[in-house]
């Protein structure tokens, strides 16, 4: 079954030559690895956040919009990870695409210029009419939530 190419346009910003565009580390990735574009290395110290430029900024089109999520082998290794994760690109914005880390971890991490960092995967999304109602139609799972499928 072949699928729909998407055209998205990627502009590396001034300054930022020697950082990598966004790329997948192997054929059948979901998500393009982001890399650091910090002016020097950058000591992440346990519980602090930081937001991370990218060097690159994206023009996706109408029907498409970019998540950015953690790199597992940094989170399982380091404990660092995004905040506000997955965070969306939408695609009417232009400017320099940013990740927003947080370092769980119990030791510093140190952030090098061009350091894979997290990563960008790439989603349609649908074309959806709200509509306001005065009742919705019973389910079986009716209002319960939070856990209200187990003990656990």
């Amino acid at each position: 079954m072949s699928q729909t190419a998407y055209e998205v346009q990627v502009k590396r910003l001034p300054g930022n030559e020697d950082i990598h565009i966004p790329t997948k580390m192997s054929e059948l990735a979901a998500g393009f690895d982001l890399y650091a574009a910090v002016e020097e290395p950058l000591t992440l110290g346990p519980g602090q956040r930081v937001l991370i430029p990218t060097g690159f900024a994206i023009a996706l089109p109408p029907e498409l919009e970019a998540q950015i999520r953690p790199r597992s082998g940094l989170a399982y290794k380091h404990g660092l990870t995004c905040l506000n994760s997955p965070g969306t690109i939408d695609a009417d914005y232009r400017g320099e695409v940013k990740v927003l880390l947080i370092n769980h971890g119990s030791h510093g991490f140190t952030i090098e210029r061009n350091e894979r960092i997290a990563q960008m995967v790439i989603q349609v999304v649908p074309t959806v009419n709200l509509i306001e109602v005065d009742e919705l139609s019973d389910t079986a799972r009716g209002e319960g939530g939070f856990g209200h499928t187990g003990t656990k």
